[in-house]
Parts: C-alpha cells; sequence; structure tokens
C-alpha cells in the first residue's frame, strides 16, 4: 500500500510539470490503470490480476486520451525562417 501512495504522488508530481497533451494523457492513464486494476482483480480474485489488468488499463487509457484529444482544424500554418520552426495561427 505504501508502495502504492508512493508511485501517485511521483505520478502525480511530474505531471504538475508538464504540458496539456502530457496532462490528458497522465489523467487518461489514471483512470485506465485504476479501472483495469479493479476489473482485474474482481475478475482473477488475485493481485496478479489487478497490476496486469492496472498495466493494460493504463496504457490503454493514455492511448485513448491522447487520440481523442481536440484538434485545432481552423488552423493556418507555415515555417518561420527567424524563428527556425512551424508556426500555427488557430481561428
Amino acid at each position: 500500500m505504501k508502495n502504492i501512495i508512493i508511485l501517485c504522488v511521483v505520478a502525480l508530481s511530474i505531471a504538475a510539470c508538464a504540458n496539456a497533451r502530457d496532462t490528458r494523457m497522465s489523467k487518461g492513464a489514471l483512470l485506465g490503470g485504476a479501472g483495469g486494476a479493479l476489473i482485474g482483480g474482481v475478475a482473477t480474485r488475485s493481485a496478479g490480476g489487478a497490476i496486469v489488468g492496472g498495466a493494460i488499463g493504463a496504457a490503454a487509457g493514455a492511448v485513448v486520451a491522447d487520440v481523442t484529444r481536440p484538434r485545432h482544424r481552423g488552423s493556418r500554418c507555415h515555417y518561420s525562417s527567424l524563428l527556425g520552426k512551424r508556426v500555427c495561427q488557430y481561428r
């Protein structure tokens, strides 16, 4: 139990320093991992099942959160030689 609390604190502290995309993926991984651990634990009635379910749920949650993030459709992008990178303007 102590290890789980430490892991959650570390994960949340890393998520606090992230951009919006990373934050969305972290939240998706957290929710997916919790749901997967719950389902895996109930289905197998063992800690091993909960761990495997949590790992699979966390991976799936992060992927789904990233794929379903909002996109800016009305954007115009161009390469800026002054900045040396691609610059986008959103409407």
